[in-house]
């Protein structure tokens, strides 16, 4: 029901919200998901243009959320890449059916109805703050951010190592 590009998406997106405000690079995002960086590329553009993620070049870059994340629902996502088709009338054309859906269809719908709502009512904040002894996407969410942070220190500070480190 949920396709691999929802749920690389739904990685992306909750990667780069554990960095909280941080831009991350497709590089980074690409391995800490494990989403292939090609195919990540083009789903980052895909929620660039839907949106839900900016993007900025050079030394700083990456990407960022456009909503914070109490404010972007799962189904913000889900809707950006692939949009659910809910069944309002006869898939088979059946000309009888009109609206009124066969007790299949109607009960696939149904449960459609219940995935979107479920996706409507969870934000990705709900997602990084549910208790339980795991962290989405790592082991533990701070080797990420203090990563990054090393990661982003060294290529902003040049240091002479003749020069007397000052305390």
């Amino acid at each position: 029901m949920i396709s691999q590009t929802v749920e690389y998406a739904l990685r992306a997106i909750v990667t780069i919200a554990q960095h909280e405000g941080h831009p991350c690079t497709a590089r980074q995002i690409s391995e800490i998901t494990k989403v292939p960086a090609p195919y990540l590329s083009k789903l980052m553009q895909g929620l660039v243009r839907a949106n839900i993620v900016r993007s900025r070049r050079g030394l700083h870059g990456g990407f960022i959320l456009v909503l914070p994340p109490q404010e972007l629902a799962i189904w913000n996502v889900v809707d950006a890449v692939e949009p659910f088709r809910r069944i309002h009338e006869c898939p088979l054309g059946i000309k009888s059916h009109g609206s009124m859906l066969c007790p299949l269809h109607r009960r696939l719908d149904d449960a459609m109805a219940t995935v979107e709502q479920q996706f409507r009512n969870t934000t990705i904040a709900d997602v990084l703050v549910e208790s339980g002894s795991v962290t989405p996407l790592c082991q533990e969410k701070k080797t990420f951010m203090i990563q990054a942070n090393i990661a982003a220190f060294k290529q902003t500070t040049k240091v002479n190592p003749d020069e007397p480190t000052k305390k």
